[in-house]
Order: structure tokens, then C-alpha cells, then sequence
């Protein structure tokens, strides 16, 4: 059986040399194999129905499982979706619950997938500011179990192929027309993130409160919205200013 090391060599350099989704496809499929999964899925968290080609989606799940799935359209509300927005890190299903609160309706889901074919599996989340959420998840057949001694593996696999999807349907590329702030702009935008009023930010900074508002108001203009809450989001999602900024964790 082939080594730890020479799984993640061998999936790397298929990895990097695909140049379609197609490419990427047939190397998941081997290192899901050689890892000893039965299934993998590297894809974007959305509601594909209405997504059309803007998202990603890579995978050779049932097709039973996935016609269920869609006709619900889960993307977005799926539990392992919605815990791998909770973690950095890889996690097995069977932590799911330690991460979200299970509802009635995805203790309803996991088991819909268990019967149709989909037993435990293993989630590496992919975070991009400005992009939806998504994950590489490798999954066995009910029945079977997950080797805990492959996961350090699969975590290296799964980011190295969401960031290999990326590369080849063109969302890694830099965002040149993004506006850009000013220092001063930029911490003004920030603490207004952080609640603060203008009269507060002006004490926090040393500016007059006539200059803070100056200061939103043309990172307003630059970046084109009227309210200054989707100020903080498009912020946020160019990652301007980021979450631990905001709450200082």
C-alpha cells in the first residue's frame, strides 16, 4: 500500500497539473481511493438551482443521494455545511453535533443520506473572504469506518484540491478593481464595524467628528453603496477588515 507521503506527493502533483475540472475530478477520485474513502465532494455552499456557473461543484456521490438533495435544495442548509462554517479545521460527521445544533430536520438529512448510500465522512471547510463558503468532504459507504490515522492526510488533500478548484475555474485571481481606502478611512470603517458612532470614533482616533463622517462618506463613494452596514460587509468580504478585527478575538 502506497505511504502517507507518497499519496500526498502523487495527489499534489495531479493536482497542480490539472487544468479542468474534469483533471481534478479523476485525481480526487484516486486519493479518495488510495485514502480508502468511496466518495468525494468539493464544492461551494449554495443553492446550485439558482447559482448556475458561478459556483463549483466536484464530486461522485449516488446519484440517488444527489437528486434528493438538490430537490431540497440543501446546499446552504445542509448540517455538514453549516458545521463547517463553525471550525477551520477537518472534522469528521459523527462531530457534527459538537459544532451545530442538530435540528429534527438534519437528523432527517443525515439519515436520508445514510440510506441512500452516504455513511461517515470526513469535511475540510474552505473560507475565501469575498467568495461563498465551501469544503472537500470524503466520505465511506454505510457500514464502513473512516481511518482516523488517514485525516491529517485528507485535511492536506481536501484544501490543496478547493484551492486547486479555484485556480482552474479563475476565482483565485486578485481583484485589481477593488477600491482601496486610506489608512484613515480604513479605521474608521472599522470601528464603525464595531458599533461606534462618529462621536466615539472621533474621541478613539483624535480626529473631529466632522472628519470621521468625511471619512465614511468617501469610503462610501469609492466602494458605490448607499448604507454604511454594506460599507462593513464589502469590507469584510475583500478582506479589508475581518471578523477578529470587529469582535477582538
Amino acid at each position: 500500500m502506497m505511504s502517507g507521503l507518497g499519496m500526498a506527493r502523487e495527489f499534489f502533483g495531479l493536482a497542480r497539473q490539472a487544468s479542468t475540472n474534469a483533471d481534478l475530478v479523476q485525481a480526487l477520485a484516486c486519493v479518495s481511493s488510495n485514502m480508502g474513502f468511496d466518495y468525494f465532494a468539493l464544492t461551494h455552499h449554495v443553492d446550485f438551482a439558482s447559482a448556475g456557473h458561478a459556483a463549483v461543484r466536484l464530486h461522485n456521490y449516488p446519484d440517488d443521494w444527489v437528486a434528493w438533495f438538490d430537490a431540497r435544495r440543501l446546499g446552504v442548509s445542509d448540517p455538514v455545511h453549516r458545521a463547517s462554517q463553525a471550525t477551520s479545521i477537518g472534522f469528521t460527521w459523527q462531530q457534527v453535533p459538537e459544532l451545530i445544533r442538530l435540528t429534527t430536520n438534519d437528523r432527517h438529512v443525515l439519515q436520508c443520506a445514510r440510506e441512500r448510500g452516504i455513511g461517515d465522512g470526513f469535511t475540510v471547510p474552505a473560507h475565501v473572504p469575498g467568495e461563498a463558503t465551501g469544503s472537500c468532504s470524503f466520505a465511506v459507504a454505510p457500514g464502513r469506518c473512516v481511518l482516523v490515522d488517514i485525516l491529517p492526510l485528507a485535511q492536506l488533500a481536501g484544501a490543496f484540491a478547493f484551492e486547486a478548484a479555484r485556480r482552474i475555474n479563475g476565482m483565485r485571481s486578485l481583484n485589481t478593481h477593488a477600491p482601496t481606502l486610506t489608512e484613515r478611512q480604513r479605521d474608521c470603517v472599522l470601528w464603525m464595524a464595531r458599533g461606534k458612532t462618529d462621536w466615539e470614533i472621533a474621541r478613539i482616533l483624535g480626529l473631529s467628528q466632522e472628519t470621521v463622517t468625511q471619512h465614511l462618506k468617501q469610503a462610501r463613494e469609492r466602494y458605490d453603496v448607499p448604507k454604511r452596514s454594506v460599507l462593513a460587509v464589502r469590507a469584510l468580504f475583500d478582506g479589508l477588515i475581518s471578523f477578529s478585527d470587529i469582535f477582538r478575538r
